[in-house]
């Protein structure tokens, strides 16, 4: 089935695409006045609202319920909006749908787990409604897509994925890692599929939404999803990354639009050589990876022949300081340097792992 294209089904009043509203459906009142505040600036397509919130510990508002629901509604249709909530489960989804809600979101928590997707999958399954899916909790590419394509497979056709960020035990400065990789990743495999950023549950603070606006905008995001609430001081929940409408209008305003190619010859000449070079070093960072790996693989079969272990504990912590120490010498970031030392580590072991085989083997 083919997917449609967002600008079919939700275009864009201003691009890019803004989706906004409070975190939660707190009170009628509320989400009046914030769609109200919103609409004014007429740069949102639809209002967002939390009416069941999945919270991390119990006792915290958890969210309205169904009630909440005509609310949402009443706001969108007085302001000539769409609506959008986050249903977890086929109950969610009935409710939904009997309220007249316009369009739906699947949370990371409920992507992570393959079981409750295709609970509501299959209670989508005949409905015409726009779906969009977060990102899991955790950095897991394959569950992501899946969730998009058990929905893929009931038949919607209207489907979008939102990135919020991933779960970081110690993610400074944002609430979650952004881990742009994944995105980059699922732009590759999915390229049919659109990809709007939340960066309120990326940066976790509104004093840094429009850094995250502006980086995921210069990366190819296709719009936003952002927490907006009348009175973000006494929000019920996730009160720091929520902002007053007329903040979030100066922040959208503010956003440097850029092309993704221009036609200038001295650019393109500019861009193409400092690219043929990056090629040329790449094609060398590639042939010294080989050689490393070579050098990991002889290594293995004298441990072998001495009966020593393959992972040399005292050996691994050395490599990692003398690397940073001349990495930092070079002014190169701690972090790559030493992610970078882990993935070749990882894969020597693999080779010399591979090598105690075949000289295990040879002996038989």
């Amino acid at each position: 089935m083919i997917i449609r294209d967002i600008e079919e089904w939700l275009p864009a009043k201003e691009k890019p695409l803004l989706i906004a509203g409070p975190c939660s459906v707190e009170s009628e009142e509320q989400v009046l006045n914030t769609a109200s505040a919103l609409a004014k600036n007429k740069q949102i397509s639809a209002l967002r609202g939390g009416v069941w919130k999945p919270r991390t510990q119990p006792g915290s508002f958890e969210g309205i319920g169904k009630p909440a629901l005509a609310w949402l509604k009443k706001a969108g249709v007085e302001n000539h909006l769409p609506v959008i909530t986050e249903v977890a489960n086929a109950k969610h989804v009935e409710q939904a749908l009997e309220a007249g809600i316009d369009m739906l979101w699947i949370g990371a928590r409920t992507t992570v787990n393959p079981f409750y997707v295709q609970e509501i999958a299959d209670a989508l399954r005949g409905v015409d409604i726009p779906l969009f899916v977060k990102n899991p909790i955790h950095p897991e590419l394959k569950l992501w897509i899946g969730a998009l394509e058990r929905f893929q497979k009931v038949g919607l056709n209207k489907l979008a994925a939102i990135h919020r960020g991933f779960y970081a035990y110690q993610s400074q400065p944002f609430r979650n890692e952004p881990k742009w990789e994944i995105f980059f990743e699922l732009r590759r495999l999915a390229p049919e599929i659109k990809v709007i950023c939340d960066p309120s549950h990326i940066a976790g603070k509104r004093e840094l939404i429009a850094e995250v606006c502006q980086s995921a905008l210069d990366l190819g995001m296709d719009g936003f999803m952002i927490e907006s609430h009348i009175n973000p001081a006494k929000a019920l929940s996730d009160a720091e990354q929520q902002l007053h409408p007329e903040a979030l209008a100066e922040i959208f305003t503010g956003l440097e639009r850029r092309e993704e190619a221009i036609h200038d010859k001295r650019f393109i000449g500019q861009l193409e050589k400092l690219r043929s070079e990056i090629d040329q070093v790449d094609e060398e960072l590639l042939k010294l990876i080989k050689k490393r790996l070579d050098l990991a693989n002889s290594i293995g079969p004298v441990k072998y022949d001495h009966q020593v272990t393959i992972f040399q504990m005292k050996r691994w912590f050395k490599v990692l300081e003398n690397r940073k120490s001349f990495g930092q010498n070079l002014n190169l970031n701690e972090a790559l340097v030493h992610e970078v030392f882990q993935l070749l580590h990882k894969y020597s072991i693999d080779e010399q792992i591979k090598s105690h085989k075949k000289s295990g083997a040879k002996q038989l």
